[in-house]
């Protein structure tokens, strides 16, 4: 029985989706593939390392330090998340991240990016993060507060642009099992979004600017089909039980905890509703 898993993203609401999965690394459930996005893969590719605590540890040690997101940062290299210290310091040197281990997990690791010259998205097989770590980059550089990654001549952006939630691409992949993580309680939508700021910023990039505008409608849809195959037993959601007011880009390591809690108070309940999914024929 092969079980896939879709990590949403959401900035620092990623902490709601590493509260679940570290969870989930206590009662030993096993994934076959994760297909993610955004801070699904930045805070994500902890559970295929098996490093519990690991995301939310860094992110309340350095929230606040200028080094790590800032305006300072955003100012002087046009990321408002510092590339040196972000991507190549902590996981590097300061909080190590265990390479070998996620090689050993076994799982299949997808990372999805969004090419600003197509508009659309792509997959990447995340298998040495090391040496793949800009692409990680660009799943998780928001429009408007990074400069596009550059990757053998292509530029690309935040893979939640083009597939917020990538359900779909989970789908094709054939698990028998879908387990499907969000970081927005069961009614939130998004709402359409300012055409003039979109067309101003990217009006360089007409085809990643169309589908920044459509991406509203896109997430929408997406919800909708996960919620009616929620309910018909093709796939198994946990989504935060209340609403936590968080920025994408929150500094309050007490926020950053509560969002985290909630993602372990959140799996604790669904715990034996889960292991029911899995293992039922």
């Amino acid at each position: 029985m092969s079980v896939g898993m879709v990590l949403e993203g959401g900035g620092m609401r990623g902490l709601y989706t590493a509260g679940v999965l570290d969870t989930l690394i206590d009662e030993k459930i096993s994934i076959d593939g994760m297909v993610t996005v955004s801070a699904g893969a930045l805070f994500g590719i902890n559970f295929a390392s098996g490093q519990k605590g690991r995301a939310l540890r860094y992110n309340k040690t350095y929230i606040n330090d200028k080094r790590y997101i800032s305006l300072r940062s955003l100012i002087r290299t046009g990321d408002m998340v510092n590339k040196e210290f972000a991507y190549y310091t902590v996981p590097f040197s300061l909080d190590i991240f265990d390479e070998e281990a996620f090689k050993a997990s076994g799982i299949a690791f997808y990372a999805t990016v969004t090419n600003m010259e197509t508009g659309e998205p792509e997959y990447i097989t995340i298998t040495d993060p090391f040496h793949q770590m800009e692409m990680l980059r660009a799943s998780g550089s928001m429009p408007f507060v990074s400069k596009p990654v550059v990757n053998n001549g292509v530029r690309y952006l935040d893979g939640g642009v083009s597939d917020s939630i990538p359900y779909e691409k989970a789908k094709s992949l054939g698990y028998d099992k879908t387990i499907v993580i969000l970081t927005r309680p069961l009614a939130y939508r998004k709402t359409k979004p300012s055409r003039f700021v979109i067309d101003r910023w990217y009006r360089h990039y007409p085809k990643f600017k169309k589908t920044l505008k459509n991406r509203y409608a896109n997430y929408n849809q997406t919800v909708e089909k996960i919620t009616e195959d929620e309910q018909s037993g093709e796939a198994f959601v946990i989504r935060p039980s209340q609403t936590i007011q968080i920025g994408r880009l929150e500094r309050d390591p007490d926020k950053l905890q509560a969002i985290y809690d909630l993602g372990v108070q959140d799996a604790i309940m669904r715990l034996a509703e889960l292991k029911q999914y899995i293992n039922q024929s």
